[in-house]
């Protein structure tokens, strides 16, 4: 190289190292690209590509490349396999030795697969050499043509190989700040979810749905309880089939502390208590500025329920446009935060719950039939407290020890006549009903014995003054008529099952405590 040239060269290498010195890592690839298209020009060359070899060591992938042509072979990212230049890699990799060659047979006989694999490439020529910066030796910068006799002089590798030091430099300097923003947005995203994690959990408590025994032992929640110890320690989805105030959230709870994800949360979110513009947001998260009035950014309640279990309270309720969201978290475990175009990955078990006929709400295209089949992978059904009035003794001398507790009462009695009045009626708004009947009655009770309320009306029914029909011989008789008129088809369309809005396997135990049998 004469010395015109090489002043031009030095000049070169002079210009692009004040370039990249403590350049911004936003500014990192751009930069590199622009030198490494520089040096193409200046050695006449086709392509110069700066490779990385990967820690696996079976493998090298191009960081950064510049091309003659504009559109490179091999373009950023791209993977080349080890196996199909072993000569190069060992050269470059154990040896830490450069090597060149002006036409394809100056390379030894032992480099015969890299003859293949570089003619394939369309390299003729070309110059390799290691470079080691910032206690890295996994880097190498190649300069290739087309063209036979257009290898760049070995006179050249010390001022490239400072340059190249400069590149990797670069390069791991913009990695490792990545790296850092990454973790740091880990932290700050793990802090967050702690505290919306407390604030739920603290929600939990105070609304006291912690884990709590489902009283009762009829034979209707006895087979619920059969169900719960079925699916709660896979992690299939699961829908709760019950009218309101039957204990949905109770059932879901326990599911849940079945289940091998008991150390993790369990979240609660009821789809009807929310407005409809704002459930997205609380399901799915949202980020600064995503909306009017989204001031600061918010983690979804799919995220802090990672790990653990979502409950889904009232799914019914959830607006059509925000089912197919729901659908794809549950076949994919993915979603994005409103303002976010990131993917998220979520880890939850799903229990779903509705107190509506969700086959109604399908023939009425307010629900989506995928995501109806796709909750109802397990279903369990509660039966309202008028099926199993076994339960209401039970219930009653639990919620009076409860609230007497509470309120600091003793209150030893309970007549004989109170209870037959509670079991003679239909309750309507089931266990949450008599919760708050027997709440009432504990704080007007003046003395041991548990009194009702002098005018308790539910519904229609008062529970001290209206005479109570034979309720289960007229529950008998309907379910018979209904029976007769679809020739005993309980299952499927048109079954008595459907006409009477009832779980299959609901109606068989009402069947069965009824003592109906189909006849002969």
């Amino acid at each position: 190289m004469n010395s015109e040239k090489r002043l031009e060269f030095e000049k070169l290498v002079s210009d692009l190292s004040a370039r990249l010195v403590a350049l911004p890592s936003e500014q990192v690839d751009h930069e590199i690209h622009l030198a490494l298209k520089e040096l193409l020009r200046f050695f006449d060359v086709d392509r110069i590509a700066l490779l990385r070899l990967l820690p696996c060591r079976t493998q090298f992938v191009i960081t950064h490349n510049a091309d003659a042509e504009g559109t490179s072979l091999y373009p950023i990212g791209s993977i080349l396999p080890v196996s199909l230049v072993p000569w190069a890699a060992r050269k470059l990799a154990d040896d830490r030795e450069p090597f060149s060659f002006a036409t394809i047979d100056d390379l030894p006989r032992e480099a015969v697969i890299d003859k293949h694999s570089i003619e394939a490439w369309g390299i003729r020529s070309g110059l390799y050499f290691p470079i080691a910066a910032l206690r890295s030796t996994e880097y190498s910068l190649g300069i290739t043509s087309g063209r036979e006799n257009r290898v760049c002089s070995e006179d050249h590798i010390p001022r490239l190989r400072l340059l190249g030091e400069l590149l990797v430099n670069a390069v791991e300097r913009s990695r490792g700040e990545q790296m850092l923003r990454e973790h740091l947005e880990e932290i700050e995203q793990l802090k967050l979810q702690l505290e919306q994690e407390n604030v739920y959990l603290r929600e939990e408590i105070r609304t006291g749905q912690g884990i709590e025994k489902i009283v009762g032992s009829s034979e209707g929640l006895q087979y619920v309880f059969f169900r719960i110890k079925q699916v709660a320690p896979t992690d299939a989805t699961v829908l709760i089939l019950g009218e309101t105030g039957t204990g949905k959230g109770l059932v879901a709870h326990a599911i849940h502390e079945l289940s091998t994800r008991k150390d993790k949360p369990m979240i609660t979110v009821n789809c009807a208590a929310l407005p409809a513009n704002l459930i997205e947001s609380e399901l799915f998260g949202r980020e600064k500025g995503a909306f009017t009035g989204a001031h600061a950014k918010q983690v979804g309640r799919f995220e802090i329920a990672h790990g653990g279990t979502i409950f889904l309270d009232e799914i019914g309720e959830m607006p059509l446009e925000l089912q197919a969201k729901l659908l794809r978290v549950l076949q994919e475990g993915e979603f994005e935060r409103l303002g976010s175009p990131r993917t998220i990955k979520v880890d939850a078990r799903v229990i779903a719950s509705t107190s509506r006929d969700l086959r109604v709400e399908l023939r009425s295209n307010r629900f989506r039939e995928d995501l109806f089949y796709r909750l109802n992978v397990f279903p369990v059904s509660i039966p309202p407290l008028r099926m199993r009035k076994d339960d209401i003794p039970q219930l009653v001398h639990y919620f009076v020890d409860r609230y007497a507790r509470k309120i600091g009462k003793t209150i030893k009695t309970i007549p004989k006549k109170t209870l037959k009045a509670l079991e003679a009626y239909s309750w309507p708004g089931n266990v949450r009903e008599l919760e708050h009947v027997i709440e009432r009655a504990v704080i007007t009770s003046t003395g041991p014995v548990l009194r009702l309320a002098d005018t308790f009306e539910l519904g229609a029914v008062s529970l001290k003054e209206e005479p109570v029909s034979d309720l289960a011989a007229m529950e008998r008789d309907h379910i018979l008529k209904v029976l007769q008129n679809t020739r005993w088809k309980i299952n499927g369309q048109g079954g008595a099952a459907a006409v009477l809005k009832l779980h299959p396997n609901t109606l068989r135990f009402r069947m069965k405590k009824l003592g109906i049998r189909r006849p002969e």
